[in-house]
């Protein structure tokens, strides 16, 4: 069984504490990064309250998950769905919640003059209001036990790219709550880790190309044209996270280390890509432009005006 100690590195004290089984609450468990944590966790002994989004997909969980998976019925964009599992997780009197790990996501691509305002709102209300209404739920039983939060942001959440400007922004929106978090919550014996991957190898962005383009397609004509060329990039460029990134279960591995370290990190990179992504977030602006459109292949080079214009 995996040893959780609290945020301060000591052990839980409590007697009523140490007669109950440590467990952690893991969302977005259905695939992917949320799928293989909760299968590493429960694998080393830990019960794992594994939120899914339909039941079948805890099919899988329950056979692989070596007894120690509760597979639970979360959508983090419905306050109800939260309330009912608290209700059921604080029912459970013979577990401590110890953790809370806060992975469900979801991304859509395109151009911002495009993509709907309301698309946008549904990337921040998974993104960073689930995650924050399931902290604010769950955060009585986390001090109860001096567990933690370990929130599963990107390294996009560090550095806005072209086209992924909706999906960055719910991240940068993350990271900031959590350092806020992270002070807050310090006194209370809680603490807050970031884990910030680069390119992972799953479905979420193939899902989210398909999704894209579904919603580009909606969009007038003469404007969409003006991004023919960013949008078949973004195509490739999902087809290359699928095939390039790091195995989810690399970012399960250091997720599981946030959970267990005696002192936990403020963040946790994961992927060679992050580490170089972080360094040209540092560069100044205008060198730091100038690589992204390199990597991007001149996708967001400007098209020449068929006449010139101005505007006052």
């Amino acid at each position: 069984m995996i040893a959780i100690t609290t945020a301060n590195g000591k052990a839980h004290e409590s007697e009523a504490n140490l007669r109950r089984q440590g467990a952690v609450l893991v969302t977005g468990a259905s695939s992917g990064i949320g799928y293989a944590t909760a299968l590493r966790l429960a694998r080393n002994g830990t019960i794992v309250f594994a939120g899914i989004r339909r039941q079948i997909d805890g099919e899988s969980l329950l056979r692989e998950g070596a007894g120690n998976i509760k597979p639970m019925l979360i959508d983090v964009a419905d306050q109800t769905s939260i309330l009912r599992a608290h209700a059921k997780i604080e029912s459970l009197r013979e577990y401590r919640l110890d953790g809370l790990v806060n992975n469900a996501g979801t991304s859509l691509a395109g151009p911002l003059e495009l993509l709907p305002l309301a698309e946008i709102r549904k990337q921040f209300e998974v993104n960073f209001f689930g995650a924050l209404a399931m902290i604010q739920t769950f955060l009585p039983l986390l001090r109860d036990s001096g567990g933690r939060i370990v929130n599963v942001s990107s390294i996009s959440g560090k550095l806005a790219a072209p086209f992924v400007g909706a999906y960055a922004a719910s991240k940068f929106a993350l990271e900031a709550a959590s350092d806020a978090l992270r002070l807050e919550l310090r006194p209370f014996g809680v603490s807050v880790s970031v884990v910030e991957p680069g390119a992972v190898r799953t479905p979420i962005w193939r899902r989210s190309a398909d999704a894209s383009l579904r919603i580009l397609d909606e969009a007038p004509l003469e404007r969409r044209a003006d991004y023919d060329a960013a949008i078949r990039h973004m195509m490739r460029f999902a087809q290359q996270q699928e095939l390039r990134g790091v195995p989810p279960e690399h970012v399960a591995r250091v997720i599981e280390r946030a959970l267990v370290a005696r002192r936990p990190q403020a963040r946790y990179l994961v992927g060679a890509d992050a580490r170089l992504r972080l360094l040209v977030a540092r560069l100044p602006e205008a060198i730091r432009d100038l690589i992204i459109t390199a990597a991007l292949g001149g996708a967001t080079r400007r098209a020449e005006p068929a006449a010139a214009s101005r505007h006052f």
